[in-house]
This record gives C-alpha cells, sequence and structure tokens, in this order.
C-alpha cells in the first residue's frame, strides 16, 4: 500500500486519520449557514469539510418515488421535495472553496453527475468522495477516476463482487489512489451492524488503504476503526442535532466531533510502532517491579550459594532472578554482608 495524498496531507498507515466533517444538507439552504458550518469543522478538528453536489433532476426519476420505500415512510414530505430543498447550488461551489481555503481545511463534495465532477475539478477538491449508491455506476466511477484525484470509495450495501468491480474499473483508468471505505448505508446505522473487521478484510483482500465512514449514534465505531486501521474516518456533522432535516439527527455537534478526533489522536499515539520494547515511561518501574539475588545473611569468601543464603528480591539492581539457579552451588568470591546483590563478579 502506497501513502496517498489529500491535498497536502499524505494519508495511510503511520499517518494521522483524514477526519471528513460531513455538512451534507445540514446548511439547511443557507450560504452563511454553510459557511459557518465550514468554521465550526475546521474548530472541531476536521480535515475537511464536505457537501453533496446533486440536482434532483438529474439524481431522481419523476416516478419512482410516488410510492414511498420503507425507509422513507418517516417523511413527512415527498421524496423529492426534501431532494430538492437539500441541494447545494452550483453557484456557491466555488465561493465555498474559496472560503475553506482562507480557513486552511480542505473542501470536498460528492458529486451525482458528470457535470458536478467537472465543477468539483475546476475549483480544486483535493478528492473525490463517491456516494455508496453509486459503487455499481460503472462508467461514472470511471469518469471520476480519470481526473487522477484520490478516491474515497464507501462500500455501503455492497456485495463484495460489486466492490471488486468498483475497483477494477477505477484502476483500469490507471488511477491507483483508492480509499476502501467500510459504511453502512442506512440513518442512523445499528451499531451491531457496523462490521468494522469487514473494513479490515477488504484492506487485506484489495491490498488498499481503508477508512470508515459512519453513520451510527456517537463515536464508538470511528474510535474503534481507526484502532483497527483507519486511515479516513467521516462523520456527519451539524451545529445542532435538534435541527429539522435528513441528516441533523445523526450528525454530530461541534463539541462531540471534537471529542471523537481527539479520542482518536489519543488512540493514534497508543498504537505505537508494534515493536515491543521497554517504553521509556517503564525504565525505572521496571527496576523496582523486577527482583534480582540477593544474600539474605552474611556469606564468607568461598562459601557456597544456596537456597539457605540467597534469594530472588526487589529491586533489579544486581543478577536477574533469571539467573537463581545457575548462582545455586558458586562459591563468593568475597565476603558479603547480609542483603548485598550479588554480581557476575562476586562468584
Amino acid at each position: 500500500m502506497n501513502t496517498t495524498k489529500i491535498g497536502k496531507k499524505p494519508v495511510g498507515k503511520n499517518h494521522p486519520c483524514y477526519m471528513i466533517a460531513e455538512i451534507g444538507s445540514n446548511f439547511d439552504g443557507s450560504l452563511k449557514k454553510a459557511k459557518k458550518l465550514i468554521e465550526l469543522a475546521k474548530k472541531s478538528g476536521a480535515d475537511c469539510a464536505k457537501f453533496q453536489s446533486f440536482l434532483t433532476e438529474k439524481l431522481l426519476s419523476t416516478t419512482g418515488f410516488e410510492k414511498r420505500v420503507a425507509f422513507q415512510s418517516r417523511w413527512k414530505k415527498p421524496v423529492w421535495e426534501i431532494y430538492k430543498k437539500a441541494e447545494l447550488p452550483r453557484e456557491w461551489h466555488a465561493e465555498l472553496a474559496e472560503y475553506a481555503r482562507k480557513l486552511k481545511i480542505d473542501f470536498m463534495s460528492t458529486p451525482y453527475d458528470y457535470e458536478a465532477v467537472d465543477l468539483l475539478d475546476k475549483i480544486g477538491v483535493p478528492a473525490f468522495k463517491i456516494g455508496s449508491g453509486d459503487i455499481t455506476y460503472i462508467e461514472f466511477l470511471k469518469y471520476i477516476a480519470k481526473k487522477g484525484k484520490p478516491l474515497l470509495l464507501p462500500t455501503g450495501a455492497s456485495t463484495i463482487t460489486e466492490i471488486k468491480d468498483a475497483v477494477d474499473a477505477v484502476k483500469s483508468t490507471k488511477n491507483n489512489k483508492i480509499i476502501l471505505m467500510q459504511s453502512v448505508t442506512q440513518y442512523p446505522s445499528p451499531i451491531e451492524d457496523a462490521n468494522i473487521l469487514s473494513m479490515v478484510s477488504m484492506g487485506e483482500k484489495f491490498g488498499l488503504d481503508v477508512g470508515y465512514s459512519d453513520h451510527s449514534p456517537n463515536m464508538t465505531v470511528p474510535i474503534a476503526s481507526v484502532a483497527l486501521g483507519a486511515c479516513v474516518i467521516e462523520k456527519h456533522f451539524t451545529d445542532n442535532t435538534q435541527n429539522q432535516g435528513p441528516d441533523h439527527p445523526h450528525s454530530l455537534d461541534p463539541k462531540s466531533f471534537s471529542t471523537m478526533v481527539l479520542q482518536i489522536r489519543e488512540v493514534e499515539k497508543a498504537l505505537g510502532d508494534g515493536i515491543k520494547k521497554v517504553e521509556k515511561s517503564e525504565k525505572d518501574t521496571r527496576i523496582i517491579q523486577r527482583r534480582s539475588i540477593f544474600t539474605i545473611r552474611p556469606v564468607k569468601k568461598g562459601e557456597k550459594f544456596t537456597l539457605e543464603n540467597i534469594k530472588c528480591l526487589r529491586p533489579f539492581i544486581g543478577l536477574s532472578a533469571a539467573k537463581f539457579s545457575s548462582v545455586i552451588g558458586k562459591r563468593a568470591s568475597r565476603d558479603l554482608s547480609a542483603y548485598t546483590a550479588i554480581h557476575p563478579s562476586d562468584y
């Protein structure tokens, strides 16, 4: 696996996890609020503020959702109307990208049509994050991949065959900058469906870096994912989870997002380098808690060391307790007082 750069940040093994605040439709139709959320995402520790770029008429059929499917039964308005209200106007994209640049946070948006891909490429997004629903839209994936930028490829509601076809399609364009992201396409998604280990197995199967695009409550899944190797985390982000809208309820507010980032950074520190060794903080404790060989009564020069005159005691300032059996029967090379730590020169 090669390190991928998203903007100026190297992403992959041995690099800090790339944190995406998925604003989605949580800007509530307001350019001012979209900017505010970018600013809050930056302050909350996100590396990227992300939106979604779609036009309803290019995404939905006019009749396909006349009968609501199960997960939309809770929506009080028609599906078309919900999507229309959530659109990010095309004329806002460049302004939001420039605002993000000034704040030194990456701007990204998921494209859902070819014109959106071209627009995002033109304004300089550092990578493309695909929607899970488009993993079988092979020609669209190829079009995006040909832009030559890293692809974050989520795998929600996908089979391993569909994932392989998508990866092969992207690679056929000579673009190998792919990060596979485990995801569960439900909002919110049940914690018991998270299947973080599938993220690990996908990385091993395809030889790619992995991440997690999470829709579950709270922050357990992202933190656990990082411990298991995720190099990218995407989490929905809002200023207030009580706001009305399709994405607010399964989002983190700035305080929760900041806590998640902090805990992920702590996990990264805790993971270490994988090499078992005596750590710096353990060196004194190693001496205090380990045993070495001590006399427990005076021993004369020439006298043999026996179970009656030596014992393994703390601290570790002489011969290790591991040498005890080899010292038994040896003769003292000098007079030793009681509770003297024995060294190799003492026999």
